[in-house]
């Protein structure tokens, strides 16, 4: 019996297409060298691929098993530093956002007992958008654990670039889901960067509004949101005004850039560049994350724009050239061999590679054929463009308009500390604070004495007890001038609230502690708040101020605040306090 070579699958179709003319892309065989350009980390969780939305539904998680194919086809892995399956996120890292009773239902659903839980299935907003398939709680973890590995790689300093396709579900709410979104990685991987860098840019290209990230980040002037998105008032999810601002200390740290149908690639690409250089110019991120959403593609299914995937991956290499650390997920796109070809392209934009117009031999020829295995299919012009050059300059002036409010970077003199870092800050301030008590009645005596060369000295009468205004302006808490580090409890904080075109002192807004499921930071509550009081009339003490031509002790550093800026004395310096992400 003679046996002869099967050139077919089970499924009688040949395992890999004959392109005939057309050629295959060579796999890229040189190694990156370590020290030659920015270190580059791709997380692909093992599985994630193979989860089902639903048969009719548009979200196809399919898509990153196609993507990863393509980076792995071209020969990206031996250009990326690092590739991480990543651990599924644990319950306690998604209640450092979402709600408890939220992760509760996540975890129990299915679809075999969603009929009996149905009240919580509508009241969670899940149904025809959301709905809930096998092994949901699963593919929620993967998606974050991809984010929060990625943000703690980059706290750590161990890369400079890294990259989750997996993530980038930027509608769901702390305790709701919503737009195909359970649980949003985002603002997980923001809060993680929190921790290490004082400011973080969130900029957004998919065509739906990152309504999910801005509402978490609207009082915030540590996370400055960009969304560039379509917005027409009825489009999902009918949120991202232009005149959407923020509030709070947030305000003027929330940017939307509302669009129209069938905006172009030159329209997109420098509104884009005009928008982003200006905020990094003025909001100097420490840290960038970019959503890189495909469904701004030409051609997506549930899209309206005329975007190649060259001008989408313009805009992420202008974000790469910032030199800042950058976290990129994914995002929308729902035509799959279209969001596959964006982003290994932009996988190799973020690696410095480029990469031949030919595809990769894969076992997804198929999937390729209606497009001759081109990794740039014709995607432009097939959509009406009624966006125009006035408009666009419209929405350009009102953003640096915007951006004028931004006259220094904000800065962050209080962050969350390490566990045992906290509990020996405290008990330095416990020390301190009885050596003040011994020292506060010798400062008083000698208010008016400063050294030999004050020849009034045997002329000072002991003054009145000072009134608590004129000791808050002379110096620091507790009498002891100069220092760095305060006390603890009676730190009074102000903070000026811009109100029209003159500025009032107003107290800030009351913090809570770190509580099951609330995304806040572990802090010390009790600290005092004050609202900065014109100094009463004390007499003889303030009138030998005025002689004398001095000014108030500075809180921090010897610097004064500046107009507008909040003011923390010395005694608040070291104290971990509440990060304030509201929603």
């Amino acid at each position: 019996m003679i046996r002869t070579t099967q050139s077919f699958t089970f499924s009688q179709s040949p395992y890999f297409d004959d392109r005939g003319p057309h050629g295959y892309a060579q796999p890229l065989t040189e190694h990156v060298n370590p020290h030659s350009r920015p270190i580059v980390s791709y997380y692909f969780p093992k599985g994630v691929g193979e989860h089902h939305y639903g048969q009719l539904h548009p979200m196809k998680p399919h898509r990153l098993t196609l993507t990863n194919a393509l980076v792995l086809g071209y020969g990206l892995d031996k250009q990326i530093h690092n590739i991480y399956n990543p651990p599924l996120a644990t319950r306690a890292e998604l209640l450092g956002y979402h709600d408890d009773d939220y992760i509760d239902f996540l975890s129990k659903v299915t679809p075999q007992n969603q009929t009996e839980m149905k009240n919580l299935v509508d009241g969670f907003n899940c149904g025809e958008d959301c709905p809930i398939f096998a092994d949901m709680y699963t593919f929620c973890r993967m998606s974050a654990g991809g984010s929060l590995a990625a943000a703690r790689k980059l706290c750590a300093k161990t890369t400079d670039i890294a990259i989750n396709w997996s993530g980038g579900l930027h509608h769901a709410k702390r305790g709701e889901a919503s737009g195909f979104c359970y649980v949003n990685d985002i603002v997980l991987g923001i809060l993680e960067l929190l921790k290490y860098y004082p400011r973080v840019l969130y900029i957004d290209i998919d065509i739906h509004h990152g309504d999910g990230v801005e509402h978490a980040f609207y009082h915030s002037n540590r996370v400055m949101t960009v969304s560039f998105h379509k917005y027409n008032g009825e489009f999902f999810p009918g949120t991202g005004k232009l005149d959407d601002n923020g509030t709070g200390l947030g305000k003027h740290f929330c940017l939307n850039v509302p669009l129209q149908d069938g905006i172009n690639d030159e329209m997109y690409v420098t509104l884009f560049k005009g928008v982003i250089g200006g905020v990094v110019g003025h909001f100097n991120p420490s840290a960038i994350v970019l959503q890189c959403g495909a469904d701004s593609l030409g051609c997506d299914r549930l899209g309206a724009f005329n975007l190649s995937i060259a001008a989408h991956g313009e805009c992420v290499n202008f974000v790469r050239m910032q030199g800042r650390p950058l976290m990129i997920v994914g995002g929308g796109g729902y035509t799959v061999k279209n969001v596959s070809r964006c982003w290994t392209y932009e996988t190799g934009v973020l690696v410095g590679a480029t990469l031949p117009d030919e595809l990769p031999a894969t076992v997804y020829d198929s999937f390729f054929r209606d497009s001759q295995w081109k990794l740039h299919p014709p995607l432009t012009g097939r959509v009406q463009n009624q966006n125009t050059a006035a408009s666009l300059q419209r929405i350009q002036r009102a953003v640096d308009q915007k951006l004028r409010y931004l006259e220094h970077a904000p800065s962050v003199q209080m962050r969350e500390l390490p566990p045992d870092l906290e509990r020996w800050l405290i008990d330095e301030l416990k020390e301190e604070a009885m050596i003040d008590t011994r020292e506060e009645r010798s400062i008083l005596r000698n208010e008016f004495f400063d050294g030999d060369g004050d020849n009034d000295a045997g002329d000072a009468v002991p003054p009145a007890p000072p009134s608590r205004g004129a000791t808050r302006a002379r110096r620091a808490r507790g009498g002891r001038r100069g220092r760095g580090r305060g006390r603890g409890r009676g730190a009074t904080t102000t903070v000026a609230h811009e109100t029209g075109d003159e500025s009032e002192a107003v107290p800030p807004p009351k913090t809570r502690g770190r509580g099951r499921g609330r995304g806040r930071g572990r802090g010390r509550g009790g600290a005092s708040v004050r609202v900065e009081q014109e100094p009463e009339d004390n007499g003889p003490e303030e009138a030998a101020e005025e002689r004398a031509g001095t000014e108030p002790k500075r809180a921090e550093g010897g610097e004064s605040a500046r107009d507008g800026e909040s003011v923390v004395p010395a005694g608040t310096s070291g104290i971990p306090m509440d990060l304030d992400v509201d929603v």
